[in-house]
């Protein structure tokens, strides 16, 4: 059976829960253009939920809605860039401390991989150092979080909309676990409660019909992809217009 429309064949069962619960949530708060997966203007990232409203004798509003069904899913979007870069120059002098008081007191972990001694490398994990393990993957999972893990705040820094929703259990809402800025919208027993309100972001007039155009071509993609429109079917429709 062909996957619902606007859904990933590896999305879990949880979080195409809280991706239809955004969609309803989203047109009952007067927003009439939705679709998932929205590939965003102005940044790399694709938003869960993208929502357009226009009423009359009111501004356009444009949102951003982030589906997290666990912790660790949720922790892997919401670095800090500041705070992450700051731990991880610490722990890279911490690291560099580290190996050199290891080359001191261990000089047989030298390799003799390079034709001149003192740009010889040291294989440090021979000797199972538990402190300077634990630097160690500390370290990679900085770097990792910063350099892939920055998602919450690029699309805010970016402006790629004016309201951002985190979508989420109720019993996942952690006030220190979620990025400052964002509305929270926590799922119990099937509905979605607001339990912060969103900050308010401007952004131009331009930013916000791109993701309305975005935001048509992936409800287009979801449709034909509901019906089976294939290109080629369409390429061929398009020589007898």
């Amino acid at each position: 059976m062909d996957a619902p429309i606007g859904i990933r064949r590896a999305e879990t069962e949880a979080h195409l829960r809280l991706k239809r619960l955004a969609l309803l949530w989203a047109q009952a708060n007067g927003y009439s253009a939705c679709a998932a997966e929205v590939t965003l203007p102005q940044c790399r990232y694709r938003a869960d939920v993208a929502a357009y409203r226009a009423r009359a004798r009111e501004r356009i509003v444009t949102a951003i809605f982030e589906c997290k069904q666990a912790l660790p899913d949720l922790r892997r979007d919401n670095c800090q860039t500041a705070a992450a870069r700051e731990r991880l120059a610490s722990v890279s002098r911490r690291r560099q401390v580290l190996e050199k008081h290891l080359r001191v007191h261990y000089p047989t972990l030298r390799t003799g991989d390079s034709l001149f001694p003192e740009y010889d490398s040291h294989d440090f994990d021979a000797i199972g150092h538990r402190g300077y393990g634990r630097v160690l993957r500390e370290f990679a999972a900085l770097q990792n979080r910063l350099y892939g893990g920055t998602k919450f705040e690029c699309v805010v820094r970016y402006r790629c909309a004016n309201l951002f929703f985190l979508v989420l259990p109720n019993e996942l809402f952690r006030e220190a676990e979620v990025p400052i800025g964002w509305g929270i919208l926590a799922d119990e027993n099937g509905s979605l409660t607001l339990l912060r309100k969103p900050v308010w972001h401007d952004n131009a007039e331009q930013t916000r019909l791109r993701l309305l155009q975005r935001i048509a071509l992936a409800g287009t993609r979801q449709f034909n992809r509901a019906f089976a429109i294939t290109r080629e079917e369409i390429v061929a429709a398009s020589g007898s217009v």
